[in-house]
């Protein structure tokens, strides 16, 4: 099925057409539910919630940019939405080694989507890994993460600079990166596969 199909079947809440849209989209936006999620069970509880919401909602995709695009908004909000209701955002976090690092913008490697990067993201404080994932993979700015989350653009853009100082800690700790010899230089460790 085309992804016009797919659109016009859903639409006419047509259950095959249903199920071909979450065969193709649902192990992407899982691997998107899961940078989020404490665990899988609780990945699969938005995966599933997400989709609900993409369902319901499909008639508001107005062919503007990409479909994909719109079911990852939908389930990134999902995913917000779910850490509110269950409390789970405002876990407390400890910040006392985060405040000692030097944090520089290119601190963390561009290979964020390598599996091991991913698993040290996720041992991030909720709060830090959330504002994380939203502005550094998702793309959203410290104003949008602020308006999602109701906290102040200043507790994002803090948040987020705390998550990468202690990223980068993790990172060095666990051998995926070396520390560099000179402040410009940033080496994955040889053993690590990406």
């Amino acid at each position: 099925m085309t992804e016009e199909a797919i659109l016009q079947g859903c639409l006419k809440n047509q259950p095959a057409a249903q199920q071909e849209l979450y065969s193709k989209y649902s192990p992407k936006m899982l691997a998107v539910c899961y940078r989020f999620a404490r665990n899988r069970e609780d990945a699969e509880d938005m995966l599933q919630e997400g989709f609900i919401r993409v369902f319901t909602q499909i008639h508001q995709f107005q062919s503007k940019g990409s479909f994909e695009g719109w079911i990852r908004r939908i389930i990134v909000h999902t995913c917000i939405n779910h850490l509110k209701k269950h409390k789970k955002f405002n876990d407390s976090v400890d910040i006392s080694q985060a405040h000692t690092l030097q944090v520089r913008e290119d601190s963390v490697p561009s290979i964020i989507q390598a599996k091991q990067v991913v698993e040290c993201i996720r041992m991030l404080p909720i709060g830090y890994r959330t504002v994380l994932n939203l502005f550094a993979i998702d793309g959203y700015t410290h104003r949008e993460i602020a308006q999602m989350l109701d906290i102040e653009e200043s507790t994002s853009r803090s948040q987020y600079t705390r998550a990468k100082a202690m990223l980068e800690q993790i990172l060095v700790q666990k051998k995926i990166i070396i520390r560099p010899q000179r402040q410009d230089e940033w080496v994955a460790a040889a053993h690590v596969r990406f």
